[in-house]
């Protein structure tokens, strides 16, 4: 996850001051945001609604909301005659905050703005559910099959929603409300009109991603569900999963990563942290050597996988030991592409009681987790040097390989935006792989 807008699309007339042609969407946090964020897109374009910013919200750290603030204010400042909405986590979590913002118009929570009767202008100023009572993930998404994306060649497709779990430190779950599940069939009917609409690269996206399929008839589960729907969708080049649980893996997943191609060799790992102590506080379901256990299970199934890690720097009572050993098993399972977070107090949670590690500690803690993972990055990315790299154009010159390195590709050579390409890369550059000339059509 970021705290950064993931994006910001507009109409034409999109310039400060100027009356927007239709709804711009800013978006916070988790692909899953990012989705929704299109389903919005959509739904206003339906109800003829212009001239509005919808500000979709993130709630997993402080510093997510505080961000979020300062968009809200800046859109008011940007586009005074505009209507301003806003809706995601945050807004779920406190409503009357941000119904109380003079810059505020129209508050969504997060069931309501999925709902196209929302986008109406004779819609509730206000609309904010109990999140908590939701049961039926198909009947929340009944008619929200999106034809295409913002970003074209890649998109994001929510499977599940929620989560029935309790990290100490996170308050997601009560803005997600239960874990709940998307039937395959559904799965598949928008993944179809997304690949008839040019998308060469799904990635599957939850809040608790691998828990899909436990509330459904004959618990499938999510590595069924992704083989089922690479079988059922041939014409899908790249299937990526989002954030996974260590310890949540199934039988399916690991036989199709050896098995399946079309199954990037990319695993992103909610790992949080490397000692043992610390993943108990934080009431998480894996112990250090289960992360390692998954990751050497993964590669003996696929090699060339590489892993993404999700960490969290100065969670309570973090003794320097303790940071030890999470700092530790970045290079001991080496992991590749760290999301690194100091740790942030939500209110509610329990871990928001506990003895509090001081703020520049977390800061310079989460620093060193950063130098760590640009170390282990920088490692992958030469040792990527010379070889074959299949890459996914994504907009001009630009793209990722199937282990989501970025690839700078030069030139008329870059291919299409949309292509698959093969191509060498010689040498790194602000962070990514240069390719040569000489890039060949892959698919």
């Amino acid at each position: 996850m970021t705290t950064a807008p993931l994006s910001e699309a507009a109409g034409a007339a999109a310039g400060t001051g100027a009356a927007l042609a239709e709804a711009k969407i800013v978006t916070f946090g988790c692909r899953l945001n990012a989705y929704e964020s299109e389903v919005m897109r959509e739904h206003a374009r339906a109800q003829g609604l212009t001239n509005a910013v919808i500000l979709n919200s993130c709630a997993v750290t402080a510093e997510a909301e505080r961000q979020f603030r300062q968009a809200v204010r800046r859109a008011r400042r940007e586009h005074p005659d505009a209507e301003i909405v806003v809706t995601g986590c945050a807004v779920q979590l406190a409503p009357e905050r941000y119904a109380a913002m003079a810059e505020v118009d129209r508050v969504l929570g997060n069931l309501e703005k999925l709902e196209a009767a929302s986008f109406a202008g004779t819609a509730p100023r206000r609309a904010v559910g109990d999140i908590m009572a939701a049961r039926d993930l198909a009947e929340e998404t009944a008619g929200h099959l999106i034809a295409g994306f913002a970003e074209r060649t890649r998109a994001f497709v929510q499977v599940q929603q929620g989560c029935d779990h309790r990290c100490t430190f996170c308050i997601i779950p009560f803005g997600r409300g239960p874990s709940r599940s998307l039937p395959l069939g559904e799965i598949v009917r928008q993944v179809r009109l997304l690949v008839e609409g040019g998308v060469r690269e799904v990635v599957l996206t939850g809040v608790d991603l691998t828990d899909y399929g436990k509330d459904l008839p004959g618990r499938p589960g999510l590595g069924q569900a992704a083989r089922r729907l690479l079988a059922l969708v041939p014409e899908l080049p790249r299937l990526r999963l989002s954030s996974v649980d260590p310890v949540e893996l199934d039988e399916d997943l690991f036989r199709l990563l050896a098995e399946e191609p079309r199954l990037m060799p990319h695993l992103h790992l909610s790992i949080q942290a490397g000692d043992d102590l610390v993943l108990k506080r934080m009431k998480r379901r894996h112990l250090r050597a289960d992360v390692l256990r998954t990751v050497e299970r993964a590669r003996a199934a696929r090699p060339d996988v590489v892993f993404g890690a999700d960490l969290i720097a100065g969670f309570p009572t973090e003794s320097e030991a303790a940071f030890e050993n999470t700092l530790a098993l970045v290079e001991e399972a080496d992991l590749t592409w760290l999301h690194v977070f100091p740790y942030s107090e939500r209110e509610g949670t329990p871990a928001a009681r506990m003895p509090a590690v001081a703020k520049p500690l977390r800061k310079e803690r989460a620093a060193r987790l950063r130098a760590a993972g640009e170390a282990a990055a920088g490692r992958f990315l030469a040792g990527q040097l010379g070889r074959p790299l299949s890459v996914l154009v994504e907009e001009p010159g630009r793209g990722h390989s199937a282990q989501f390195a970025p690839v700078s590709i030069p030139g008329s050579e870059g291919g299409r935006v949309g292509e698959i390409v093969e191509v060498v890369a010689s040498r790194i550059a602000e962070g990514a792989l240069q390719a040569d000339a000489g890039a060949r059509t892959a698919a």
